[in-house]
């Protein structure tokens, strides 16, 4: 089979790799990544937590902001099995139906982070342009329905890379360029014709990442008018500031995936841990970010915080 290995159900199976150049330091690696995920998870859970508990924040925005963080942790349960195995313990071999799972849901719940992002910022513009409507324009009814097309969307988007991988034949050697399975990288293994798969996979990132984008830029054009609208200097201010834990949302999320993006296009040439590395910062850092910042820019969830800090009863 030309060095490539199958399973006994014909499928292949796929080598992960890591970071070969550091193969000296993969357990400091481990740390990092492990540190990553500890921030992430229980950051993360803690924000749910509050949100949860505290009354003041049933709101439209921190229901967004709730789905945000169930996407986040959805994105570090979805990396984590393979990158303790590869960093660990040192196993990288993955069954294909593994790869191809573990595949599906990190690009569903990038999909979904996406859309999370741009249903936030729409958010963000009700809330400016017309506050005295916020409650009545978001009703529950309404932030179930957008959280559910979210979610619906990103399914329709991902569920066709499964079987579009599974009718191709795989006959190179299996070596992934991550510990875990993305789409742009196994396209590049299989033997036959992909161009199906090509055209499909620049469908759904222009009728997902880009459109999402652009709508995000639209929102804030919206939101700057209706700011600069407000005859105080300080009230603009003021009202500026309650976007700032989404802005930093978005560019922690697309700036990443614009540099993995550039690299992929233009960057063939560049040593592959580069790949590795942006692919790394795109996949862990927006969800260990994520609750720190919302943590710190929110006043309700810092000062629950504080208390749950504190060891007082909440």
């Amino acid at each position: 089979m030309g060095g490539v290995l199958y399973n006994s159900s014909g499928l292949p199976t796929f080598t992960l790799t890591g970071l070969p150049e550091l193969k000296n330091s993969q357990h400091w690696m481990f740390l990092l990544l492990g540190t990553l995920y500890i921030v992430s998870i229980v950051g993360n859970g803690l924000i749910l937590f509050i949100v949860k508990e505290e009354q003041s924040l049933h709101q439209p925005m921190y229901y967004f902001l709730s789905l945000l963080s169930l996407n986040d942790l959805g994105v570090s349960f979805s990396t984590l099995p393979t990158v303790l195995a590869t960093f660990c313990f040192y196993l990288r071999k993955i069954s294909f139906d593994s790869c191809v799972a573990q595949m599906f849901f990190i690009h569903f719940f990038s999909l979904m982070e996406s859309g999370v992002l741009l249903v936030m910022s729409f958010d963000r513009y009700v809330a400016i342009s017309n506050p005295l409507r916020y409650t009545s324009m978001l009703r529950i009814s309404r932030v179930v329905c957008m959280g559910l097309w979210v979610i619906t969307r990103s399914f329709c988007m991902v569920f066709p890379l499964p079987f579009l991988l599974k009718r191709l034949p795989f006959c190179k050697a299996n070596v992934l360029s991550h510990a875990y399975c993305l789409y742009p990288d196994l396209i590049h293994l299989p033997c036959g014709d992909i161009t199906i798969d090509n055209i499909f996979g620049l469908f759904s990132v222009m009728s997902t990442f880009v459109l999402d984008s652009a709508l995000i830029i639209f929102s804030y054009v919206l939101i700057l008018r209706s700011v600069l609208a407000i005859a105080s200097w300080e009230e603009r201010l003021k009202t500026l500031n309650t976007c700032v834990s989404h802005l930093c949302a978005v560019l922690i999320f697309y700036v990443p995936m614009v540099g993995v993006s550039m690299t992929a296009l233009y960057g063939r040439h560049a040593p592959r841990f580069v790949h590795t590395v942006l692919s790394l910062i795109y996949l862990f850092v927006p969800p260990m970010l994520n609750p720190v910042i919302y943590s710190i820019k929110t006043k309700e969830i810092r000062r629950r915080l504080g208390r749950m800090l504190m060891g007082t009863k909440f």
